[in-house]
């Protein structure tokens, strides 16, 4: 039997508008066109319904980009009836169970619900979504009302990503490319293995589960500790444990997160639930350059 995994992931929906009145060919050739883009951009594509596509990714920032390439492939897709095809785009970010080829769960309810509010051309998420984006996308961020969401207790505030500059520009893929530095790369030591990222968006995750990607041998640790990233030029850590991320950089104190994000820097250590002094069970971290 496949292993059910809850892991935090980002939701994506996209619902084709006005394409009721298309004949097969046509409206299947503009949903492979969506679904490559959505693949271009590093999701994992799975099937939603007729008129729909369900994608994830591992940040609200990778969603962003997939959206708004999915939004520009729509609108470079000739009209073939009398209405226009357009696109509405929701998705959120959170705890999701994934099994082989299916995902599910809360994250996936409210993404769902999300791209129904969804208008021609919109981008819209949660403001709990929007809180993990990085400066470059809350620039381009719209505060919308809170609405009920069936399934949630209390109103869940929205937000609009504002995905082009004006009429005919895209904004995010150009401003990705400008705001990009150097080839950072982060290296990892945990008994004697040495586990190295360098790519935009991508993460790695600790903890005692058997599923992490550096699996500590510390009842301390839980099963998903932390999760750590690169967000353009920067490795961000985010803690999701019981009792904490012990993080010291070189020359500095150890700082505990909570339930927080926290960016690595130079070098230093990272400990699972308990502070450095207390346990063997230590990650060696060090940030520099790609030559």
């Amino acid at each position: 039997m496949a292993e059910q995994l809850e892991r935090e992931t980002t939701v994506l929906f996209a619902h084709v508008l006005g394409g009721a009145d298309l004949t097969a060919g046509p409206f299947r050739s503009c949903m492979e066109k969506l679904r490559a883009t959505a693949k271009a951009s590093g999701a994992r594509v799975l099937e939603a319904g007729t008129a729909r596509i369900m994608v994830v990714l591992a940040t609200p920032d990778a969603a962003a980009d997939a959206a708004a390439a999915m939004h520009t492939a729509m609108e470079g897709i000739p009209q073939y009836g009398e209405e226009k095809l357009t696109l509405g785009i929701g998705f959120h970010h959170g705890p999701a169970i994934q099994k082989e080829d299916q995902v599910y769960g809360d994250t996936v309810n409210l993404a769902a619900q999300l791209v129904a509010k969804a208008a021609n051309g919109q981008i819209i998420t949660t403001r709990e979504t929007a809180s993990h984006f990085s400066p470059i996308y809350r620039a381009w961020m719209r505060k919308l009302g809170s609405i009920e969401i069936k399934g949630r207790s209390g109103e869940v505030g929205l937000c609009e990503l504002m995905w082009r500059a004006d009429d005919n520009a895209t904004v995010f893929a150009k401003r990705r490319v400008e705001t990009r530095q150097g080839n950072v790369m982060l290296t990892l030591a945990y008994r004697g293995q040495a586990h190295v990222r360098r790519r935009e968006r991508d993460a790695i995750t600790i903890g005692r589960g058997d599923t992490a990607g550096i699996q500590i041998k510390d009842d301390q640790a839980s099963r998903l500790h932390c999760t750590i990233e690169r967000r353009q030029d920067k490795f961000v850590l985010t803690d999701h444990s019981t009792n904490g991320t012990y993080v010291k950089i070189n020359g500095g104190d150890e700082v505990l997160v909570q339930r927080e994000e926290f960016a690595l820097t130079g070098k230093g250590t990272i400990a699972c639930g308990q502070p450095a002094v207390s346990t063997k069970e230590i990650v060696q971290f060090e940030l520099g350059i790609e030559t």
